[in-house]
């Protein structure tokens, strides 16, 4: 595999680990991962209620335990540390501005455009930015916006299709439509970041994320131009994955069909595991009382048939009667748990064995 370059950041091995929350991803799956050669990502969705015990406050919690986690991944890595920060969080602008001031080397962010982000770079900021885009058109909206606002230029672009867990930039009808696959909206994105590159003389890697799942998938989006994967789904399986040994298990145990596209509080599809608690809130059965944080921007809380970042982080404490696992449509070929190293020398082993073939 060629090594993926963003701005002055050498990554060895051209895997991004996608950021999971909540509590999916922290500083132990992130760190293993960029011991290993990839770019580690600490999801900072969440925080406020893993970290709770340091503040009341879920804002200044949040603050708290992101600062935290970079802190615990930098003392077990040397390695490339990124921090996903979701748009659609409320606390969005504290998040990116934590990362930043805690160096962290690079912020992912979509669930939204990302369209403000190096506003809150200082001068002597080294965090490199790279939005997740659906299409070309946002890749080209983004790229006009920070040109013009803050002459800055997104240092890469992470490009990602229906077929990606949790929460999906696209319509329910766009989800199966071979219009917006992965394999169509790619190449789309690469010509718009070539024209982006020659306007503006800046190498931009794209990056490609949704539904990869093994070292075959990886050459064949790398033969249409990627730079880089960035896979979520394989990572939770592993030894080193933050969540609960329950929570890896529902994807173990998972069939293809339990796979399925629910609707969210957060206004968006996304893709899941199905349980009885997304069965129950099908049914009607399910009501918050209350908001706990306010955690998501678009959420209300009158109107939301459940709430999310409790079911969220009760999947993640492994009490899958009040919550449910987001998961690539992939998750289903999980058949144990396995290291990172392990699951690195997998991807590494089937990318060699497509090469051959």
């Amino acid at each position: 595999m060629k090594k993926l370059n963003i701005g002055n950041l050498s990554i060895s091995v051209p895997i991004v680990q996608g950021g999971m929350g909540v509590g999916i991803s922290l500083s132990g799956l992130a760190s293993a991962v960029a011991n290993e050669g990839g770019v580690g990502v600490i999801s900072s969705a969440g925080l406020g209620l893993l970290y709770r015990n340091l503040s009341k406050d879920y804002i200044q919690a949040s603050i708290m335990g992101l600062k935290e986690e970079l802190r615990k991944a930098r003392e077990k890595t040397k390695g490339v540390i990124g921090v996903n920060v979701m748009v659609a969080m409320s606390n969005f602008a504290d998040m990116v501005k934590t990362a930043i001031a805690e160096k962290a080397d690079i912020i992912f962010s979509g669930a939204g455009l990302p369209l403000n982000l190096p506003s809150f770079l200082q001068k002597d900021s080294v965090t490199k930015l790279v939005p997740i885009v659906s299409s070309a058109r946002a890749a080209r909206v983004i790229t006009e916006k920070w040109h013009n606002l803050y002459n800055y230029l997104p240092d890469a672009f992470v490009v990602e299709g229906p077929k990606a867990g949790g929460h999906l930039g696209f319509k329910d009808e766009q989800i199966n439509d071979e219009h917006f696959s992965l394999e169509h909206i790619l190449p789309e994105v690469i010509d718009e970041v070539k024209d982006i590159e020659t306007h503006y003389g800046k190498n931009i890697p794209v990056i490609v994320a949704g539904g990869i799942y093994t070292g075959e998938d990886i050459k064949r989006f790398m033969d249409m131009g990627a730079a880089g994967v960035q896979m979520g789904t394989r990572f939770v399986t592993t030894e080193e994955c933050d969540a609960s040994d329950i929570f890896k298990q529902t994807y173990i145990e998972a069939k293809q069909e339990d796979i399925q596209i629910i609707k969210s509080p957060v206004g968006m599809p996304g893709r899941a595991i199905f349980s009885k608690f997304i069965q129950k809130v099908k049914e009607g059965q399910k009501q918050p009382k209350t908001c706990m944080c306010k955690c998501i921007k678009t959420c209300d809380i009158s109107k939301s048939p459940y709430c999310i970042i409790a079911a969220l982080y009760n999947a993640f404490k492994g009490n899958m009667d009040n919550g449910y696992a987001f998961a690539g449509a992939n998750a289903f070929r999980a058949t144990k748990i396995v290291s990172v190293k392990e699951t690195f020398r997998s991807l590494l082993d089937e990318f060699n064995r497509a090469i051959n073939k």
